[in-house]
């Protein structure tokens, strides 16, 4: 039995009665929380142990796929914390799922390398891409909606006008708006395979299809200089796309507010960590290793995983909201302060000193 204890005006961790004890007796005990996520680098120290939240013990579960994780979450609340898609948390709170997000953002990734094309197809530039039926695992994955998004504003290409041909269900419940074409693959089909034969001339999707990995010459990438494309992109707009944030069920906000700042820090702590453990060049087998890290800190900065609601990180988002309305996937453009708990606790935050 879990009780809030109030220490000098303020709630603080949970104490546990102790069926051990005499009757009315207790004793200190931490908040428990399943924390599903990816096993990256930047969450190494919480899984290990060499970070802890305040007043929390972590059970952090890594060994589920984005996929499977990100479905568990969404049709059965599996898990007291979630790594999650950006656009299915959106669709999920419009649709009264009782969770809420913490500004965490465990994965980011440009988008301009994840578009391919048959190069049979004919499809020289994006507006080629009008008019056709076009791959992809499902038409809720970030990667997806970013893509879309980008093509449509950047580029001119409408999403309705491509016929998008999926290969899974969505995670979240969704029937497309009029005017929006989605068709499921054929029975035995495989979506690299039909894009490799040229039965689609070209798929977005959230992970590098078999034949570039394989190197099949009949597969190649929509933008060519994809990293170039993706650094002038972050010089003309400050956005390194948000993939997934990191829901809480709401229950656990309500009852232990504190809860959900201590998670914010110690996945602060645990990627501050990383940046200290990765600079070593020795840590990480790849050659040019530290070329390649001092290249990337020029463009985006000393901390590119930048957590919290600052200024970047709400274009950033309202930007993603923004793709969401507009292709359909929520009803209204939701505000990012109604999306996210805010644990920065601005000036009242760091240290006090000794008096």
């Amino acid at each position: 039995m879990w009780l809030p204890v109030r220490k000098g005006g303020h709630i603080g961790p949970p104490l546990r009665l102790n069926p051990n004890c005499e009757k009315g007796a207790i004793m200190s005990a931490k908040l428990k929380l399943s924390v599903a996520c990816g096993d990256y680098e930047i969450i190494r120290a919480l899984k290990d142990g060499t970070v802890q939240a305040d007043g929390l013990e972590l059970v952090v579960l890594t060994s589920h796929g984005p996929r499977e994780r990100h479905w568990r979450m969404a049709r059965n609340l599996e898990y007291d914390v979630c790594e999650f898609n950006v656009g299915a948390y959106f669709m999920a709170r419009e649709h009264g799922v009782a969770v809420t997000s913490i500004p965490v953002f465990l994965h980011r990734r440009f988008r301009h390398g994840f578009a391919f094309v048959n190069v049979n197809a004919g499809i020289k530039s994006p507006k080629d891409l009008i008019g056709q039926r076009v791959g992809g695992t499902n038409f809720q994955p970030a990667g997806n909606i970013w893509l879309r998004g980008i093509l449509e504003e950047q580029y001119g290409v409408p999403h309705q006008s491509i016929t998008w041909v999926v290969d899974r269900s969505e995670d979240v419940e969704f029937t497309p708006p009029p005017g929006l074409k989605i068709e499921m693959i054929p029975a035995g089909k495989h979506m690299d395979t039909m894009l490799a034969e040229g039965e689609i001339p070209a798929m977005i999707n959230p992970y590098i299809p078999r034949p570039i990995v394989n190197g099949d010459p009949r597969v190649s990438y929509l933008f060519p200089n994809y990293k170039d494309v993706e650094r002038e992109y972050f010089q003309q707009t400050g956005i390194f796309p948000i993939m997934h944030v990191t829901v809480i069920k709401q229950e656990i906000v309500d009852k232990y507010p504190w809860a959900a700042v201590s998670l914010a820090k110690a996945f602060e702590k645990a990627k501050q960590l990383c940046y200290q453990r990765v600079v070593n060049p020795r840590i990480v087998p790849l050659a040019w290793f530290a070329h390649q890290w001092q290249e990337e800190r020029k463009v985006l900065g000393a901390d590119p995983w930048v957590y919290g609601l600052g200024e970047a990180n709400r274009k950033n988002l309202q930007t993603i909201i923004r793709y969401c309305h507009n292709q359909g996937l929520i009803k209204r453009e939701m505000t990012v302060d109604e999306l996210f708990f805010d644990t920065d606790p601005g000036d009242a935050g760091g240290d006090e000193g000794h008096y």
